[in-house]
């Protein structure tokens, strides 16, 4: 008992170790949130060029550059991509580690979110867009009130399983620098030469956050699948 007291006592209290912490859990969730909205944006608009494109034909060019990107993202090592990003293409630039990691996430999200999408597309009945068109209804017209919303509660599931997946990939942002939970962890560890307890504390945090994720997904589901 004495041990793990002076074991916490050196993770969290000497030396205010706690706002390691503290400040990985905040960065985390900062990372997380906006690269979720920047993955969401980029899949659904890709999503859509490539319905569009497949629908009418037309944008088959934009829809190519949909194509490669959605290819390109999915083949590589997301670790890879955020290396790229900081150590190469913001080499030069003054830009904060914190961007770099929300860009990097959140077009690696893009590229999955597209696909979640485009799988929704194509999954609501041909018939339904050919009665669209019938009714008079234009391609944003049968996208908007007719094709996404159905699509969107049959891909809520797998949507969220990405946003849970993503906060979980954060844990890399410290290659570059970014003190997030397990870069804070890795701190605390070389300074009180204890790795087991900083690691279980920083599991027992994304597991939580994962719960809370899980529960707000089920939620929203349910309130989808009522409204459909």
């Amino acid at each position: 008992m004495n041990d793990l007291k002076e074991i916490f006592y050196k993770t969290f209290i000497y030396d205010d170790r706690y706002l390691f912490f503290l400040e990985g859990l905040k960065f985390t969730l900062i990372i997380a949130f906006f690269s979720v909205l920047l993955g969401l944006f980029l899949g659904i608009l890709t999503s859509i060029i490539r319905d569009y494109h497949r629908e009418t034909k037309k944008m088959k060019f934009f829809s190519k550059l949909c194509d490669i990107y959605v290819y390109v993202i999915r083949g590589t090592p997301t670790i890879l991509q955020l290396m790229i990003l900081y150590y190469v293409v913001f080499k030069s630039a003054t830009l904060s580690p914190i961007i770099v990691g929300i860009l990097a996430f959140g077009i690696n999200s893009g590229a999955y979110v597209s696909e979640i999408f485009r799988a929704g597309f194509e999954g609501i009945d041909k018939g339904q867009r050919e009665a669209s068109k019938t009714l008079g209804l234009n391609y944003i017209k049968t996208m908007r009130y007719v094709i996404f919303p159905q699509a969107l509660a049959k891909i809520f599931p797998a949507l969220g399983n990405e946003v849970i997946t993503l906060v979980k990939e954060t844990s890399i942002a410290g290659y570059i620098g970014i003190v997030e939970l397990i870069k804070a962890a890795d701190i605390i560890s070389s300074r009180t030469y204890d790795y087991f307890f900083p690691l279980v504390v920083s599991a027992i945090v994304y597991l939580f956050l994962t719960y809370i994720l899980s529960k707000v997904m089920k939620y929203g589901e349910r309130k989808l699948n009522h409204g459909v």
